[in-house]
């Protein structure tokens, strides 16, 4: 088989377009013995797949690997008791911690109780008259305050209004 044309079905080949007598064709000559160097690799590809091809997986040795590699070695029940051990001591202990996390958290946001001062009801209303009395001084300095404001305001008010009428004027 001339290069050129096994150019032309390894091009296929690998686009997935050959059809089946094509592809062996590729097989048989790349499985003979006289392959050129540029395409040793795809010759060792095309070895590899006849080779597996004669593998067969009813082989005892196969299934003794197979068996091998999939099977744990088996862990005496006194190594399986002290891990289930450790497993469930160490859910309990973060179980544990994130209670106390989050019992911290709720009392660091929780305001604390109000307490009653005062044992006698006259004793309290007197307590609660005084503080009313203070707000109440509170207040009325600062209605004089507010009345002092509300007089700049209304000075400010007819500065602008005088010159307003200037400009109205000129």
């Amino acid at each position: 088989m001339d290069s050129k044309r096994i150019d032309e079905l390894l091009n296929k080949y690998w686009n997935c377009e050959t059809s089946l007598e094509e592809e062996q064709q590729l097989r048989a000559y790349f499985t003979g013995t006289e392959v050129p160097e540029q395409w040793k690799e795809t010759a060792a590809l095309f070895r590899y797949f006849e080779d597996q091809k004669k593998k067969l997986l009813n082989d005892v040795a196969f299934d003794h690997q197979v068996i091998e590699k999939v099977r744990r070695p088996e862990k005496g029940k006194i190594v399986k008791l002290f891990y289930n051990s450790l497993r469930i001591a160490a859910g309990i202990s973060v179980l544990l911690v994130a209670t106390w996390l989050v019992r911290t958290e709720i009392r660091k946001t929780t305001p604390q109780e109000i307490v009653d001062t005062y044992d006698d009801p006259k004793l309290a209303f007197e307590e609660t008259k005084k503080a009313l009395m203070m707000i109440s001084k509170s207040f009325g300095k600062a209605e004089t305050q507010a009345k002092k404001i509300n007089l700049f305001n209304e000075a400010q008010q007819e500065i602008t209004k005088k010159e307003e009428d200037i400009e109205t004027k000129l």
